[in-house]
């Protein structure tokens, strides 16, 4: 055989042999790759094996029980992963950039925007069935660092100046969708459920309080609000889920600040005024910058953006209850958790 004609088959570096690799020296085993990979453990070897005679260098040290990285393996497997990341998006780019009659839209959401947003979603699957939509519930850090490095294609967050992650600011566009109060929000058998004065800050210390953790932006909001007014909040659980949090204020001792709109849609939930009052806070829809777009995108963009400016005109016998902030909504219009004792 003609070694011009063979060596560029040798040469050539096949996503999958990357993926394999990137398995083994994920769980340190070819056999437990071999589970996770479906397939038998000598194919799984071979793989791995031409990957590195295509490169020249031995990746794995197989000497051990465990199997481990050499010091070349050390360095490819940064390569090999972000190669694979830029595969996988050029790929889902080709199968969505046709039309708008097949493809995945992957949106990453923080588990209070998944619930204000879930009218959109619903909007965008019924113009767009042939669109599988994937809602993907994470911490806005996370959401950040996806859509930058291309991991989803859309983000829906939370936006503050004071909040957002400078260090991807350059790396993403953001679009604000609509505004939303925070609300303090206690259960019906709440002691300060009948409460008609607004309370003061001070008193909201006193309050035992259920809040998300510390990674999501709605609990920095919180944080950011207690410090600016000297106020100790007595929080004795934090959760990464928005069901446990309103299912431990119906059942009245607890309470939480969440978004008047979450509130007002839950007929045992009650908001307290406070004094001075919590923050408003923006829904915004983020896009990695420079990215070309495929006609998903862009349709859910504009969706967006129309249902955005209409979301505040419910009529009010929608409502499961007459919603107290109403007049202030129609003003907006523009799971681990941990107890404390």
């Amino acid at each position: 055989m003609d070694r011009n004609t063979a060596t560029p088959d040798r040469d050539t570096v096949s996503p999958r042999s990357i993926r394999y690799f990137l398995a083994v020296a994920e769980y340190c085993s070819f056999t437990r790759a071999a589970e996770v990979l479906c397939i038998s453990q000598p194919s799984l070897s071979q793989q791995v094996k031409q990957l590195e005679e295509s490169l020249g260098v031995q990746l794995l040290d197989r000497t051990s029980r465990t199997v481990r990285l050499t010091a070349a393996g050390e360095v490819y497997v940064r390569y090999a992963r972000r190669a694979l990341v830029e595969l996988t998006a050029g790929r889902r780019a080709l199968h969505q950039f046709q039309d708008l009659g097949r493809g995945v839209l992957e949106v990453g959401m923080t588990p209070i925007t998944q619930y204000l947003v879930a009218p959109l979603l619903e909007s965008f699957s019924s113009h767009y069935p042939g669109i599988e939509l994937h809602a993907l519930e994470m911490p806005q850090g996370d959401i950040e660092i996806a859509v930058g490095e291309d991991q989803i294609d859309l983000g829906i967050a939370f936006t503050n100046s004071l909040l957002s992650n400078d260090a991807r600011s350059s790396e993403i566009d953001t679009h604000v969708l609509f505004t939303e109060a925070l609300e303090l929000a206690v259960g019906n058998d709440h002691a300060r459920a009948e409460q008609q004065t607004p309370m003061s800050g001070q008193t909201l210390g006193q309050l035992p309080l259920v809040l998300l953790g510390g990674k999501f932006a709605l609990r920095r909001h919180v944080d950011l609000y207690c410090g600016e007014h000297q106020i100790t909040p007595h929080v004795v659980m934090e959760t990464n889920s928005l069901s446990i949090i309103l299912e431990m204020v119906r059942l009245g001792r607890l309470a939480t600040v969440l978004p008047s709109a979450i509130v007002c849609a839950q007929s045992e939930l009650r908001a307290v005024k406070l004094i001075p009052e919590l923050p408003q806070h923006a829904i915004t829809l983020i896009c990695r910058r420079g990215a070309s777009r495929s006609p998903a995108c862009i349709a859910f963009a504009e969706l967006a953006s129309e249902w955005s400016s209409h979301r505040c005109t419910a009529k009010s016998q929608e409502r499961l209850r007459p919603c107290p902030l109403a007049e202030s909504c129609d003003r907006s219009r523009e799971g681990a958790t941990v107890v404390r004792q």
